[in-house]
């Protein structure tokens, strides 16, 4: 099991790994551009080069985009046809730097009922595959249930990707969203029928990452908000049953927290997750 982290790529592509390595991430998740526009910057060939390098020598794998949160399969005409050029756009840029996917939102169908977008959503993302035929994973992530959000439900997540039926359509999976949308996967009696149930309604062989984050909300609140590993709902006991479910053995973690001084996935967190995966090791 891969522990990672989403970091930032100011400065240049290639400083990801730079601050991978300072927290002690083993593979990480970034933005190719920024996630609050549309205008959409790729990166340069030099960049590209020295990112692939450093990936390289200190073997810090693998890597995830992570989408525009723009990024709305469920909205009106306009923003559906942004959101197949931002994600057409962050798969092509996946390719270009030899990431595994790109991980993305589903945004919300903004009271209309979920069957009512449902044919959108799969003309979307038929698109985005299609327009990408040489790129890797595009990757839809479980939301917390707040309002009108599509995806908070294994449901909804299997009916998208049966539509679709594209080999290369994956699931990222999020602790916190799981936790908030009434799936109990902080306790070790529960963990396994929820995985089962994921299997069932989606396939396990889809299930290609998790991220990593405790919960600042009550169970089955319906809210996101992330909070720092063990630290939160979830807390430690729970991130024990999630790494020691068999489900997750071979999946990688990314941290998304807020970090214990505000910065993001830190040090600490790192080693809270890295503990606990020596500690379920040796048991």
């Amino acid at each position: 099991m891969i522990l990672g982290a989403h970091v930032s790529t100011s400065g240049g592509l290639s400083k990801s790994i730079d601050r991978a390595q300072a927290i002690g991430a083993e593979g990480i998740q970034i933005f190719a551009s920024s996630p609050r526009a549309w205008r959409f910057n790729f990166p340069k060939e030099e960049e590209v080069a020295l990112f692939k390098e450093k990936s390289l020598e200190t073997g810090i794998g693998p890597c995830y985009i992570h989408g525009s949160y723009l990024v709305n399969i469920g909205g009106d005409e306009g923003q559906l046809g942004k959101s197949i050029e931002s994600l057409t756009n962050n798969m092509k840029t996946a390719d270009q730097i030899g990431a595994e996917g790109v991980i993305f939102h589903g945004g919300s169908h903004k009271g209309k009922g979920f069957e009512t977008v449902l044919g959108q959503a799969v003309q979307c993302l038929t698109e985005v595959l299609e327009n990408s035929p040489n790129a890797p994973w595009l990757c839809i992530e479980n939301s917390a249930g707040m309002g009108s959000h599509i995806g908070s439900s294994f449901e909804e997540i299997g009916a998208i990707i049966k539509a679709v039926d594209h080999p290369n359509l994956k699931v990222c999976l999020d602790t916190e969203h799981c936790f908030a949308a009434g799936y109990n996967i902080a306790s070790k009696d529960s963990i396994n029928s929820v995985m089962e149930e994921f299997d069932s309604k989606i396939g396990l062989e889809r299930l290609v990452a998790v991220h990593a984050n405790d919960a600042k909300v009550e169970f089955g609140s319906g809210v996101d908000r992330h909070e720092n590993i063990g630290e939160g709902y979830i807390g430690i006991e729970g991130f024990e049953a999630i790494l020691g479910e068999p489900a997750f053995s071979e999946v990688p973690f990314f941290l998304e927290v807020p970090g214990f001084e505000g910065d993001g996935p830190d040090e600490e967190n790192m080693n809270r997750l890295k503990s606990i995966r020596s500690k379920l090791l040796k048991d």
